[in-house]
């Protein structure tokens, strides 16, 4: 039984399991192109293995619901195959039953395509190896007479140049995430580290990754849809950027789409939580950060950190956790941006306001002298407000027929 070391491309793994380095060769071939055909496929299998993680990524994809695990699973998706899905905490079958799926698919028996889906990330096996143990594991075989784990990074090793895809679904299986964090001993990577960047599947696609901890449910059953109909034959080949993110789910900033970045423009900020302004001073790391949950939200639509009161702490990028930390202190950069968006907001405000007061009056209380409301005395405009607004409505309706009323 061989491992190969980390960042190993698998076409120099040989002789696993008894199949033969020239028939391991054919498996492995690296290509430009597809080395098995596109669809469509009745059926497809998703493998979800697990090595470093809280299982929370599991947890989000279960709240999806555009499109929902459900719908996968039932094949009521127009175009989609049918997609079985063998995950340790969902699954009915245990034991040999369970794991003879995958010896199938190693063995080239299964008959259908696969997709790797693998949660959290991957050990450096060669340090527990070393011991005699392992840092994760599923199924066991029998190497010399006794019963051996086999590490969930091996069955990557063993089912990756056969698979249609790779994915790897949240922060430590995409970039390593917390288990790589700086003085870790497990020698944790994301899948790019593991595989190598020659890394193509059966189909000829890189590793896709969709990070986050724990990324929006949404963000993968829809890149795992779109992927599907990619291998189906019938879509196009989903757009990822230049590190396999989904590109239209990741191609904006946080800060782009948060509700409260128009505080941030008029350099208003929140000195505390709870208040209703941006969120930057008091440690949001938003506008950097590339991740959609502020407009989509984390669960049908609702929820998301910063639409919640919280700040960005980067989980959906590269460098994190070491990057952005220590959490919940004031970004350095923000001295610099901030400072600069409350000079330029000592102008906007009043202007806007200004603005405000008057397109908060109709014509006829205009004419009256006052707002007929029960409520409240609403802000009067002052003798400022209406001279700026002569020259203001004056260049309004400027090349307009409204100009000569």
């Amino acid at each position: 039984m061989v491992i190969a070391p980390p960042g190993q491309p698998v076409s120099q793994v040989g002789n696993v399991a008894g199949i033969s380095q020239e028939a391991w060769a054919t498996i492995v071939a690296a290509g430009g192109g597809p080395r098995t055909k596109i669809g469509p496929f009745d059926r497809v299998h998703v493998f979800w293995l697990a090595g470093m993680s809280c299982d929370g990524c599991s947890i989000a994809v279960l709240g999806a619901t555009t499109p929902s695990v459900e719908s996968l699973l039932t094949g009521s998706l127009p175009a989609i195959p049918l997609v079985f899905l063998h995950h340790t905490a969902v699954q009915l079958e245990a034991g040999a039953a369970y794991m003879e799926p995958m010896w199938r698919a190693w063995r080239g028996e299964l008959g259908d395509p696969y997709v790797i889906v693998y949660e959290g990330s991957l050990a450096d096996e060669s340090l527990a190896a070393g011991s005699g143990g392992y840092w994760s594991a599923v199924g066991e075989e029998e190497v010399d007479g006794r019963l051996r784990q086999v590490p969930s990074a091996e069955w990557v090793r063993r089912l990756a140049p056969g698979a249609a895809a790779v994915i790897a679904i949240g922060t430590c299986a995409t970039w390593g995430g917390i288990p790589a964090a700086f003085g870790n001993v497990t020698g944790s990577m994301g899948m790019m580290d593991f595989l190598g960047k020659d890394y193509r599947s059966a189909l000829g696609l890189p590793v896709v990754n969709i990070p986050g901890c724990s990324p929006v449910g949404d963000n993968f059953t829809e890149t795992v849809a779109a992927v599907l109909l990619f291998l189906q034959g019938v879509g196009p080949l989903p757009e990822f950027d230049e590190l396999g993110r989904p590109a239209w789910l990741f191609g904006e900033t946080v800060h782009r789409n948060c509700t409260r970045a128009g505080y941030y423009e008029e350099g208003t900020f929140a000195e505390a939580y709870g208040d209703k302004e941006c969120l930057v001073e008091i440690g949001c790391w938003g506008p950097v950060v590339n991740c959609n949950i502020t407009s989509r939200g984390a669960i049908n639509h609702v929820g998301g950190c910063m639409n919640v009161g919280g700040v960005c702490i980067g989980c959906t990028m590269p460098g994190f956790p070491d990057r952005f930390a220590p959490f919940y202190k004031k970004p350095p950069g923000s001295t610099f941006s901030a400072t600069g968006a409350k000079l330029t907001g000592l102008f906007i405000r009043p202007l806007r306001r200004v603005s405000e007061r008057d397109r908060d009056r109709t014509a006829r209380w205009d004419r009256a002298g006052e707002v007929p409301s029960g409520w409240g005395a609403p802000p009067r405009p002052t003798f400022v407000d209406r001279l700026i607004h002569v020259g203001y409505d004056w260049i309004r309706h400027s090349g307009t027929a409204a100009k000569d009323r």
